[in-house]
């Protein structure tokens, strides 16, 4: 008569602890989430410090040798596409189509558009283009960086890359850059995910949770463009919304289409200088230098500006048109950088046009409006730059207004440009299908 095994055998222990021990699934994708997201909170934040130290290093360089930059800014765009090119052609431009693409294809992505070195050189590369007064944010490349951390976690802990871990990542870097949560998870929503699946609901929740704390608890409670506290009446808002909405949405669907059309065109003298893009970008960066030392208000991310129009300052009208240029100038040249934070200057300066219209309504609360018609007219999601201008503002009596006015924008600028800017330049970065022998 044979006795019965044990009811837990050390097999049956082993068995267990492989699917709910510290090694199972659940808890090392518990633990990539969790550490990834730790890591982008404080590469958020160190980039963010690193970038505005450049950009009031390049603007104490401008006062001091005021006619140094036509000299600087034009060699030095040409210098940085030119490394760009060479050794990190994935880390040019904005970054955010670069992880639309790589979600397509998580696998070749990590290998290639969100690799380390591609990262690295992102970091690298988007200080040097503000330390040469180029209009950039560091809110896209903060999105391509932090899903390229996200991904390593994951593959470091041996999970399988999914593109939910892509738009986590991503989500995770728009919470951490602007310290706001919710625009994170929308951002996830509107623009990372093509199609939202449910299942990725937790991972990105908590991605973005944990590097809003991390930022949060690092650099304290701050409000990025200080706290609003303007409103609107019902009459005011019923006039300044679709005016704002209108003009806002055509000028961000025009910038759009500038972009796009720029890679696109088949005029001559536009396909002669893609075909030399070092040239071209030493064209683009005499643009830039030639209206930053005009105005001296356009280099950079505007973001002191914008918060002073926010804050009441009287800027020149012409400052929205000037940004605009230096915008648009500085993202085809193919530096890498961000389009955000000019967006929302730019944005501002629509705003204070349409004060001009406005006299007796809260200048600031105009200023806002006019930020997220033309950001949404850029970016095509409403709901994303609702939050975003909502949560750096701390603006909350202006939701109703912001929202119908972001609405307007979005269909206006459908009809400058059909295409959504992000979604339209991910596609060159799309792997190629290859033909069959």
């Amino acid at each position: 008569m044979t006795m019965p095994a044990p009811r837990f055998s050390l097999r049956r222990l082993r068995a267990l602890m492989r699917r709910h021990g510290p090694e199972a699934m659940v808890w090392r994708r518990r633990i990539a989430i969790l550490g990834g997201a730790i890591v982008v909170g404080l590469v958020a934040l160190l980039f963010a410090k690193a970038a505005d130290d450049a950009g009031a290093m390049f603007l104490r360089f401008a006062r001091r040798w005021w006619w140094a930059p036509l000299i600087v800014t034009p060699v030095g765009f040409a210098g940085v596409v030119w490394l760009t090119r060479r050794f990190a052609p994935a880390a040019a431009g904005s970054g955010i189509p670069q992880v639309m693409a790589a979600s397509r294809d998580p696998d070749a992505g990590l290998d290639r558009l969100v690799s380390a070195r591609t990262v690295v050189a992102k970091l690298g590369l988007t200080l040097s283009a503000l330390l040469l007064g180029a209009s950039v944010g560091r809110e896209g490349p903060t999105v391509q960086v932090s899903a390229a951390i996200m991904a390593y976690a994951h593959r470091l802990m041996g999970i399988p890359l999914r593109a939910s871990v892509y738009i986590a990542g991503g989500a995770a870097g728009v919470a951490a850059a602007f310290n706001t949560p919710l625009a994170g998870v929308a951002f996830a929503i509107e623009e990372l995910a093509a199609a939202y699946e449910q299942r990725m609901t937790l991972l990105v929740m908590a991605a973005v949770l944990i590097a809003g704390m991390v930022s949060l608890g690092l650099a304290g409670d701050y409000v990025y463009f200080g706290v609003m506290h303007q409103t609107l009446s019902v009459q005011q808002a019923i006039l300044a919304a679709p005016v704002a909405g209108i003009f806002g949405g055509l000028a961000g669907g025009l910038f759009s289409r500038a972009m796009l059309a720029a890679g696109r065109t088949a005029w001559s003298p536009m396909a002669w200088l893609r075909a030399r893009p070092v040239r071209f970008a030493a064209c683009c960066g005499m643009a830039v230098a030639l209206i930053g030392v005009s105005t001296g208000l356009t280099w950079g991310t505007g973001y002191q500006t914008a918060n002073a129009m926010i804050s009441g300052a009287d800027v020149p009208l012409w400052f929205g048109g000037a940004k605009f240029v230096t915008t648009l100038a500085t993202a085809v040249s193919g530096l890498p950088g961000g389009i955000f934070a000019p967006s929302l200057s730019v944005g501002a300066g629509v705003g204070d046009m349409l004060r001009s219209l406005f006299p007796a309504y809260p200048p600031g609360a105009v200023i806002l409006l006019g930020m997220i018609a033309y950001f949404t007219g850029v970016v095509r999601a409403p709901l994303t730059a609702v939050i975003i201008i909502s949560e750096t503002t701390a603006s909350r009596g202006l939701l109703l207004p912001l929202l119908a006015t972001a609405l307007i924008a979005d269909f206006t600028a459908q009809l400058v440009c059909k295409d959504r800017l992000y979604h339209a330049l991910s596609q060159k970065f799309m792997p190629q299908p290859t033909n069959p022998a």
